[in-house]
């Protein structure tokens, strides 16, 4: 059974939750990568906020044949997931794989964004999430 740990970090916070979240679980890491700069009012994490539909691109998807449990991991933007793991969930096979949820939050819980997750995707098996 292999098991992966994949994550969105911008700042770092979440890269180091996934570290150590890996560590524990013996997972694989593998860093979903794109551009963005919050605080800036023109950037990708602005824009998303204003867009319900945006998209943003990976620079590269994991091989996840052979993966049975993943965990996936984000930091919350305004009480949710960043659009970037609606990318994620809608370019990689996730079916039939175990799903845990993990996310970083200065004050926001994981409750919104899991609800949000598991009916959009609903043939998916999301069976938790945690703020760390």
């Amino acid at each position: 059974m292999s098991k992966l740990v994949a994550y969105f970090s911008y700042s770092g916070t979440t890269r180091r939750a996934a570290e150590s979240l890996a560590k524990k679980k013996g997972a694989d890491r593998f860093e979903i990568k794109a551009g963005v700069r919050w605080w800036n009012p023109w950037s990708r994490c602005v824009k998303e906020h204003k867009d319900e539909t945006c998209r943003p691109e990976i620079e590269t998807l994991p091989d996840l044949s052979g993966v049975d449990e993943i965990w996936i991991g984000y930091p919350i933007w305004w009480y949710t997931h960043p659009h970037i793991i609606d990318t994620f969930f809608g370019r990689v096979n996730l079916e039939g794989k175990t799903i845990h949820l993990f996310a970083t939050s200065g004050g926001s819980g994981i409750t919104k964004s899991m609800n949000e997750l598991k009916a959009t995707y609903p043939k998916l098996t999301i069976v938790d999430g945690k703020k760390l």
